[in-house]
């Protein structure tokens, strides 16, 4: 649980697995992410407001249980204001790539990003997977920061990015340990 203290404002986010009642609410949030983020997610705005809900809902149930595919979200009781997925690599089946993340700006800066991160880690122990991999689109060094600080390191690892060929993303591991 992420406590944010602003003055006298105390506010809290639940980090937990997507259930099926979290459709609705993540729509809204992957339609926030790719507005704020149009680079780091792999479909475009206009994709994702043209998928009709049973197809979110669809997604959210592959997701909510499971061992290779999770996704974890922030939940304060209201709009959701955290994600993020973890999947099982497909070449190296003791990674988890960690994907999708985000937190709404209001929240960046609280922890929350560390506790999503904590939780898609302790999901991949749990599978037997214990080492966490991502891409960041080379230049997002806000987004290159936040994860050094949270463990992980550059590994060198340069890939194009997977719908503009103009970029290209860098890839980082740190290893499913417990929180940071």
């Amino acid at each position: 649980m992420t406590s944010v203290i602003d003055g006298t404002d105390v506010r809290r986010a639940d980090i937990r697995r997507v259930g099926l009642a979290d459709a609705a609410r993540m729509r809204a949030l992957r339609l926030e992410m790719l507005a704020d983020a149009p680079l780091a997610f792999l479909e475009t705005i206009a994709e994702a407001a043209a998928r009709p809900h049973a197809e979110y809902a669809a997604r959210i149930a592959q997701v909510s249980t499971g061992t290779e595919n999770a996704q974890f979200v922030a939940d304060p009781g209201g709009r959701l204001v955290g994600h993020a997925g973890g999947i099982t690599h497909p070449a190296e089946p003791a990674v988890t790539v960690l994907y999708a993340v985000y937190i709404t700006p209001p929240w960046r800066g609280t922890g929350l990003l560390a506790e999503l991160v904590d939780a898609v880690s302790a999901w991949s122990r749990a599978c037997g997977r214990h080492e966490l991999m991502l891409e960041v689109v080379v230049g997002n060094d806000r987004a290159y920061r936040a994860y050094q600080r949270l463990g992980f390191v550059d590994t060198g690892v340069r890939v194009p990015h997977p719908h503009i060929p103009a970029l290209r993303e860098l890839q980082m591991r740190r290893p499913a340990s417990a929180p940071i």
